[in-house]
């Protein structure tokens, strides 16, 4: 009875964070909603949102606010690497490469979670999570290379080294941290909210170095609402509670979804057609998502 119990709260747990895949799909979306706002400043203000709400929820909690920013700095350290560190790394990187190959080696972290997976107490990577994984990047490829206008993903070139190697930290960054959340099961999934808080403020920093300011108009601001609430809000929360109690393998190969979907919001709010690489890239995605949750599923054997 407790096995059960252990592997029921395990599922709920993937549930939970499999949620965060389906806020991130909508970022896409909501970011084409806010018009010419720079990164940095959309990040900046998203974050801004997130960390406001978290707020108002520690001031009604018994806890209080101050409570739930007394963490331990390895914890510090980690959470606002982690946000600010992935944000800071993918738009270094489109700054110095073109954006699809860019995007293409920033989206490995789903698979460099599957495999680090490897390293947590506990956790045995079996094969079809590692296929899964490669089955949803196979995915990436394929809807990446095919919304680059020609089919191809032109060929990476050595001129824009600097560029190819921030998208390698950013993926490094995400994946480390997302397995690293594991060994701070303990630490509430609240504690988001103070990293959020950080990430704003370094975000600022950022925006005052790279970029000039410019602010919405009219509804572009709820957009950005919309971005603080959900994408670069819940989602983290989310994610957090899924990496530290969920089955991690499952998730990084569920993490594939996230393109996948946003593509398909976008083409539903006419900002991106069909086509045939989105089709071939949803059955790739799905069946390594599914493949790499055999453990859910089913009893897996190897």
């Amino acid at each position: 009875m407790t096995d059960l119990i252990i592997i029921q709260n395990r599922s709920r747990a993937t549930l939970i964070g499999a949620s965060a895949v389906l806020m991130w799909s909508t970022l896409a979306l909501f970011t084409t909603l806010t018009g010419k706002v720079p990164p940095f400043q959309l990040v900046a203000m998203a974050f801004s949102v997130a960390f406001i709400l978290s707020l108002i929820k520690w001031q009604f909690s018994q806890d209080g606010i101050v409570r739930h920013l007394r963490l331990p700095l390895p914890v510090w350290a980690l959470g606002v690497g982690g946000l600010f560190g992935y944000h800071f790394f993918y738009f270094m990187a489109l700054r110095n490469a073109p954006p699809v190959e860019a995007g293409l080696i920033a989206y490995m972290w789903p698979l460099l979670i599957v495999i680090f997976s490897a390293l947590l107490p506990g956790e045995n990577l079996r094969w079809w999570h590692v296929m899964g994984g490669l089955f949803g990047l196979a995915g990436s490829a394929v809807l990446v290379s095919g919304n680059g206008g020609d089919g191809s993903l032109g060929g990476f070139k050595s001129e824009y080294w600097l560029g190819y190697l921030m998208a390698v930290v950013c993926a490094l960054t995400w994946s480390i941290y997302s397995i690293l959340s594991r060994r701070f099961s303990h630490v509430s999934s609240d504690a988001i909210g103070g990293f959020c808080g950080v990430t704003a403020v370094l975000a600022v920093i950022a925006h005052v170095i790279f970029e000039t300011t410019v602010w919405p108009q009219g509804g572009q601001w709820l957009a950005v609402l919309g971005l603080g609430i959900g994408p670069v809000g819940a989602a983290f929360f989310t994610w957090d509670l899924g990496v530290k109690h969920g089955n991690i393998q499952a998730l990084g190969a569920m993490a594939y979804a996230a393109p996948l979907l946003s593509t398909l919001l976008l083409i539903a709010f006419g900002q991106g057609e069909a086509s045939a690489s989105v089709a071939v890239a949803c059955v790739l995605i799905v069946g390594g998502a599914v493949l790499a949750s055999k453990d859910m599923l089913g009893k897996g054997k190897t």
